[in-house]
């Protein structure tokens, strides 16, 4: 279902009703289970409650908007990958959510870091990282940022574009190292996702084409180069993936690929990566894939491959960010503003406007994403009515939860909690409107702390320099 439009959101289709998808609920007041990190309940009083702690304790301490992170599950669901896929190496996709204690609770729990930028490679540096275990993505890695990666020591270096190859052998050799190179393609695969997060298609701008030959010069570049160590294949076919059917043929011919470079070369190049993507629920009709699950359909898919084409198995990485860090958070809101809007034919919609909005998740605004919202603060017996959760910004498309059955009676001062939020929200913050942005804090054992505190604004006047 699209809602987008060419002249912006305020021009979408606004006067549709509820999509075919989103059932009228037996229960206004229940929790679907797998939108939710495993420590959120609801208790006798209808109040929302993670690990111990209800959200009205959370509000008034850390007010709202806030984002709130179940430290035990986020743990819990990056073991589950490690676990899942003994053998490989599995890189925690940091550009999901970031900052000092993730980092280490990810490595903790057995996994790498994929960064992309010299920021987010500052904080694995920060949270005393092991280098050896970050990699370094990026499409136009900075020459001050591929000198950072190179000093700090990181594990990788994932090229991807003919100037840096270029740039990194210069550095390379001023520094006198040799940096462990990965070679990003592009497999032309249609991940079955939206067209921003697509990511294996020709006509955008990640990696080097297979089909069109830079995939293969790319390598023998990196491989003629003295100063560089090429160790393999990355590729990656977009994200919120649920089915293996995408691996399978980008595994196919990556490998051809690597199959068809050690019998240029005579080498096999001894490390495959897949990338990430792997896809979580937002509402009921997402259907997300167990790490278990991927861990033996990929592995059967590698193994398969690589017999037919009479090569070794490669080291196997992948690199998960949302199906860890999103489920494992959510967003609170207080509402603010309740307003009925008239419908043609008869129909009304709800509209419950909270202290949030597209700058705290700018997912739903920028490629449609859908959310699920639930009043997290009391019981209600009213009943369920069509609503669209809305922020606070002066913009028509300021939309966080487009389409949801919320209480009838949904009132001013409520709490909202907007699950899986845990992924590109705060990672993809703003400051429009000139909002600070909300903080993060996770809650283990009844216990709050305060991950990332709340941007004031002394912070936003202090860059300010006018």
């Amino acid at each position: 279902m699209t809602h987008t439009h060419v002249a912006g959101s305020i021009h979408a289709d606004a006067g549709s009703r509820a999509p075919g998808w989103l059932a009228v609920p037996d229960d206004v007041n229940a929790l679907m289970p797998k939108l939710w990190s495993a420590g959120v309940g609801k208790d006798v009083d209808g109040v929302l409650t993670v690990a111990g702690l209800d959200v009205a304790e959370v509000a008034e301490r850390v007010g709202t908007p806030a984002y709130v992170i179940d430290e035990a599950d986020l743990r819990a669901r990056a073991r589950a990958f490690a676990e899942a896929f003994e053998g490989w190496n599995v890189y925690y996709a940091a550009k999901s959510f970031l900052c000092t204690a993730v980092a280490r609770w990810v490595t903790e729990e057995g996994l790498g870091l994929d960064t992309c930028t010299g920021g987010e490679l500052a904080v694995a540096q920060r949270a005393g990282v092991d280098m050896t275990k970050v990699g370094l993505h990026g499409n136009n890695k900075s020459l001050a940022e591929l000198r950072q990666g190179l000093e700090a020591g990181v594990g990788r270096i994932i090229v991807d574009s003919f100037d840096e190859i270029g740039r990194l052998g210069h550095l390379a050799g001023e520094l006198g190292l040799r940096p462990r190179v990965m070679v990003r393609v592009t497999t032309g695969v249609e991940a079955h996702t939206h067209e921003y997060i697509s990511t294996a298609h020709e006509d955008q701008k990640f990696g080097f084409s297979i089909a069109g030959g830079a995939a293969a010069e790319a390598l023998e570049l990196c491989h003629l180069d003295p100063r560089l160590d090429l160790v393999g294949i990355h590729s990656h076919i977009g994200s919120q993936i649920f089915d293996a059917e995408g691996f399978e043929v980008a595994a196919r011919r990556t490998l051809r690929l690597h199959a068809d470079f050690a019998a240029a070369y005579g080498v096999e190049m001894p490390e495959l990566d897949l990338g990430g993507g792997f896809g979580i629920a937002y509402t009921s009709q997402d259907t997300p894939a167990s790490p278990a699950f991927l861990a033996t359909a990929l592995n059967r898919i590698v193994r398969a491959e690589c017999a037919a084409l009479g090569v070794a198995v490669p080291q196997l990485s992948i690199e998960p960010g949302r199906s860890i860090s999103g489920p494992a958070g959510f967003a609170l809101y207080t509402v603010g503003t309740v307003k009925r809007v008239q419908l043609d034919g008869g129909a009304s919609r709800l509209y419950v406007a909270v202290d949030g909005g597209m700058s705290d998740n700018i997912r739903t605004a920028l490629y449609a994403a859908e959310y699920s919202a639930t009043l997290a603060s009391r019981r209600s017996d009213a009943p369920p009515t069509l609503s669209r959760v809305v922020g606070k910004h002066c913009e028509g498309g300021d939309i966080l939860v487009r389409d949801e059955f919320l209480p009838a009676d949904i009132a001013p001062g409520d709490l909202v909690a907007v699950p899986a939020a845990g992924a590109y929200s705060r990672s993809m913050a703003s400051n429009y409107n000139h909002v600070p942005r909300p903080p993060v804090v996770s809650v283990r054992d009844g216990e709050i702390s305060t991950l990332v505190r709340r941007e004031t604004l002394d912070d936003l006047l202090a860059l300010d320099v006018g």
